[in-house]
Order: structure tokens, then sequence, then C-alpha cells
């Protein structure tokens, strides 16, 4: 099966180099794709002619759901590799064991867990464990997923779309990984507000959800 690996990108010009010179070390991997979500900084310039991956130039701020949405319309890959550009520790190993239980049939779709990593990304995701971005999933689902207006809710829709259709979610344990935080990227303030925004549309999607299931 041919993968496609889908990297969503805001102003990720110092970090997002670290990330895909992993990728460029998987066998398994036939396509890189960097979704440059309007950034102001030099993401689009260092993922095309740095780093030579296929990008994806959104004029429009469209957010994660938009960004992963516009990067699977550019591929017909059979397995969609979704990996945030801002990760800390990222090894091919961590690549592999998300792939493996998806190119063996052991799995429709995965869903990778920070484990003794940094404090700060483990605590925030045993308080939301089900919001993970890195995730392996067969195209034939995830292209049915809506995540169009989701933005930072995406990953909610996604464990929407599984659980309305049976599909169970293979949970990988991802050793010494985790990410920058917002506070880390954009100052204190200004990174508590994007967490704001980001936990706004967390809960638009859930809460949408549940007032159209009671129409």
């Amino acid at each position: 099966m041919k993968v496609a690996a889908v990297v969503p990108a805001y102003n990720e010009e110092r970090t997002i180099r670290r990330t895909i010179h992993v990728l460029q070390h998987v066998d398994l991997i036939d396509e890189i794709i960097v979704v440059n979500d309007a950034s102001t900084d030099r993401t689009a310039e260092i993922a095309a002619e740095e780093l030579g991956v296929i990008l994806v130039n959104l004029t429009e701020n469209k957010g994660k759901g938009g960004a992963v949405k516009a990067g699977i319309d550019r591929t017909m890959a059979d397995v969609i590799l979704m990996l945030d550009a801002d990760l800390v520790g990222l090894r091919r190993q961590h690549i592999v064991d998300l792939l493996s239980p998806v190119l063996t049939g052991r799995a429709k779709t995965t869903m990778g867990v920070f484990t003794e990593g940094r404090a700060i990304t483990d605590l925030a995701q045993f308080v939301a464990p089900k919001l993970s971005g890195q995730r392996a999933i067969l195209r034939e689902i995830i292209a049915r997923v809506d995540m169009e207006d989701t933005r930072f809710g995406i990953e909610v829709a996604i464990n929407r779309y599984l659980e309305d259709h049976g599909i169970k979610i293979y949970e990988v344990e991802l050793e010494s990984l985790s990410q920058y935080t917002k506070e880390e990227k954009l100052g204190f303030f200004k990174g508590l507000a994007a967490r704001a925004v980001m936990y706004y549309d967390v809960m638009r999607i859930l809460v949408g959800r549940d007032i159209n299931q009671k129409k």
C-alpha cells in the first residue's frame, strides 16, 4: 500500500526541519506533503526549497482540519499518516510503529500516545487522551470524515466518525516523544490565547454534534 505523510504547518519554521528529516528516512513513506496553512514565516520556503517535499500552499488560514483535508486531497495514497510539525524527540521507530498495524492489516487506524516524554505534554495528553494528532489511517476512512470546518477540532471529528462506524482505534505508545506547547512557541500570554481558541474549536465540534443528534 502507498503511504502519504500529511504535515499541517502554521509558522513552524523553527521545528519543521526536524520532523521532515525523520520522515525522509522512513522507507515505508512514499510521499511527504507539507500543508502551509497561510504561514507568515518561512515555513513554505523551507518545505519546498530546502526540504524538497510536496508543498500545498493555502492562502487563507484554514486551521488544522482544513489543512489536513487539503493534504489528503493532494494524494491518492492508500494510507494517510497525520503528523504534527512541532514534535520533540521524533524517531524513525515512532513512524514505523504508527504505520505497521495498518500496513499489516491488524488495524484500520492507529493513534499515537506520548509516554515518558516531557511532563507538560504527558499531562496534557492525560487530561485529553483522545486528541493526539499523530495517526495513521486508511484513506477510504479518513476521506469520508467531514473535517473542512473543524479547525482544531479535527481529532474530535475523526474520533466521532470512528465511533459511529464501529472502527477501533489501535493505540501506539510513542516513548519519549512530545511536542512544543503553544506557550513555548508564542510566549505565555499569546500561547494561552491560542490554546483557548483550540479548546473552543474542540468544544464547538463536540457540542455541535450533540445538538445535531438531538434534533
